[in-house]
């Protein structure tokens, strides 16, 4: 070998290195290019359980506050918890899976979720507050489009507050139009409906599972004319908020795949093909 290929050698070597040290403990949870939510083609029951469909749905895992920390949407002035010192860690306090599926009709939605406490009351309650009371909000454009909006045309936020007695605002549909934007409503029976299954793992009361279906005929097709029937490959936008109160007023929230009302923060989705269930052999 020659000097100079043993001089190259010698400077090279600290770079391929470096290019190939994992990365550090702790660095910031890349957005994906896009989220990949399955077709499914049985009917779903809505009835608190998500087992018939969750393994043929899009889930990503357990989210919390350890781990929203980490992400590209981090804000830690609106992802935060109320601490009551009672819970070891921000997991103990609130912590969810998420899942996500659609068929020729519905957008299916659902969450496990283990919390330390149900909270659904508030000094100035009124039906539009459900920010401050447990409650999951799948906020959804449909279309995705080139406009930078806040619930304007194509936006939606699907709101289910956490409450065993089910009043009327506990499922909320906010949504804009081509010439109105926050347009608040109690969600319709015939656009939506949901189940919650208090208590499923025989742990705690606060526990849930949340499970719902928007009828995309009756909500996608009233904002925004551009959206068609849906197909593989067509593209939306999500964000999840998931609110904790737990005793405070405005309380702890967890934002997930976005920053905020603005939907151009907010995660692409591509409707994709139907796939199988997690399959475990024999050993």
């Amino acid at each position: 070998m020659s000097t100079a290929q043993r001089i190259f050698l010698l400077f090279m070597l600290p770079l391929l290195a470096a290019c190939q040290a994992p990365e550090p403990k702790g660095a910031a949870e890349k957005n994906a290019p896009f989220l990949s939510i399955p077709y499914i083609s049985t009917p779903v029951q809505l009835d608190g359980k998500l087992e018939e469909w969750k393994e043929k749905a899009y889930c990503d895992g357990w989210w919390d506050l350890d781990r929203l920390r980490h992400a590209d949407w981090y804000d830690p002035g609106r992802n935060r918890l109320t601490n009551h010192g009672e819970e070891n860690t921000a997991a103990d306090d609130l912590r969810s899976r998420y899942y996500i599926a659609w068929s020729d009709s519905f957008l299916y939605l659902g969450a496990e979720v283990h919390d330390n406490v149900n909270d659904v009351t508030e000094s100035r309650h009124a039906p539009r507050r459900w920010y401050y009371k447990d409650a999951i909000a799948f906020f959804v454009e449909a279309p995705l489009d080139s406009v930078n909006e806040s619930f304007g045309e194509g936006d939606h936020g699907f709101a289910f507050v956490i409450d065993s007695l089910r009043p009327d605002y506990a499922a909320w549909w906010r949504h804009g139009t081509a010439d109105s934007s926050f347009i608040e409503e109690p969600l319709p029976p015939q656009a939506g409906s949901y189940a919650i299954h208090f208590d499923p793992w025989g742990q705690s009361p606060a526990d849930y599972v949340l499970e719902a279906k928007i009828a995309m005929y009756q909500t996608f097709a009233t904002s925004d004319p551009a959206w068609r029937a849906p197909r593989e490959g067509d593209r939306y936008r999500l964000m999840i908020v998931h609110c904790d109160p737990d005793g405070g007023e405005y309380g702890g929230h967890l934002l997930i795949y976005g920053k905020g009302d603005a939907d151009e923060s907010w995660q692409e989705l591509r409707l994709s093909g139907e796939i199988d269930g997690i399959e475990r052999r024999e050993r």
